[in-house]
């Protein structure tokens, strides 16, 4: 069975912004995910995410658990963790359930 986005989106929920104690999913750092699925039945995905801001000192975590989390789902070969800045994120990405979380209303 081919491996779907929604499961790698939920295998990322696992990673916690540790000064926020928000997902990076709802706080809305995930910008895209690809997954390649090859002939051999390997997986490659690729994921661009950003940071609540440029200098974020979380960022090396973040990006090596998502990196972590992704690569334990059945079928993954490889994983590709890319940070991009642009554009860049405002809080307006965010999902209900992160706002919630944050008193942000």
């Amino acid at each position: 069975m081919p491996l779907a986005e929604d499961t790698v989106r939920e295998a990322l929920k696992q990673v916690i912004d540790p000064e926020l104690f928000v997902n990076i999913v709802d706080l809305g750092l995930i910008y895209d995910v690809a997954i390649d699925e090859s002939e051999e039945g390997k997986t490659n995905v690729a994921i661009q995410m950003t940071m609540t801001s440029p200098a974020c000192p979380a960022g090396p975590q973040l990006l090596g658990q998502s990196k972590e989390y992704v690569s334990k789902l059945d079928g993954v070969t490889s994983v590709d963790v890319k940070l991009v800045m642009d554009p860049p994120w405002t809080p307006d990405r965010m999902t209900e359930d992160a706002r919630d979380q944050l008193g942000i209303f």
